[in-house]
């Protein structure tokens, strides 16, 4: 999902708590990484791969110039011949430890086993974080979770945003290579913006051409 579209799907969702809810955690992403540069681990259910994400942000990573956003994709079945950077399982979430984040995506049950493989890392001090579809256990291991809405009615107004799992996963992804926003502007005294008013008013007209 380009610029433009996600440009469009924010427009879209204006007056919905998504973009804010979206943008907010993506700010905790970016914070957790930033500073410590550990590295991203970025881990799906047996059942759910989290591909496009792994690949948005790797491309996030890339256009922003923030390499740390660039992920490991930690898998739950690594096929034979799979290249290096498809070859990682769970136990590297055994490794996981102080500095490094953990994103969890998990749009159905994340599972015992991944759950306790998430409580190990924590415990060893990784920065937990949850996308997903509201797990309370996952919610409470994590350090920042945000859950997707569940999938509309059938007889939802054929105008309701069609926001899905996938698209959080767009906005997450977009917002966390956007750069920062610049620091407000301090207040001028009032003195100071007299003077710039009476500079702009006596200035000579500026040439026709």
């Amino acid at each position: 999902m380009d610029a433009v579209r996600v440009a469009l799907l924010r427009e879209v969702l204006a007056g919905t708590e998504w973009v804010q809810s979206t943008r907010r955690f993506a700010g905790a992403l970016r914070s957790s990484v930033g500073p410590h540069r550990g590295g991203l681990l970025l881990v799906g259910t047996a059942a759910y791969e989290p591909w496009h994400l792994a690949a948005h942000l790797d491309d996030e990573a890339a256009w922003s110039g923030l390499p740390e956003l660039s992920p490991t994709l930690v898998r739950h079945r690594v096929p034979g011949g799979a290249p290096a950077h498809l070859a990682v399982g769970l136990g590297r979430l055994e490794a996981a430890g102080r500095g490094e984040t953990l994103l969890v995506v998990a749009p159905g049950q994340p599972g015992a086993g991944l759950l306790e493989r998430v409580h190990d890392a924590r415990r060893n001090g990784t920065t937990v974080l949850a996308l997903d579809g509201g797990n309370r256990d996952l919610h409470a291991l994590a350090h920042d979770a945000l859950a997707a809405p569940p999938a509309p009615p059938a007889d939802a107004a054929e105008d309701a945003p069609d926001l899905d799992f996938d698209t959080v996963q767009h906005l997450v992804s977009a917002a966390a290579g956007e750069n920062s926003l610049p620091p407000p502007r301090r207040h001028r005294r009032f003195r100071d913006r007299l003077a710039r008013l009476a500079d702009q008013l006596t200035a000579p007209p500026p040439p026709r051409w």
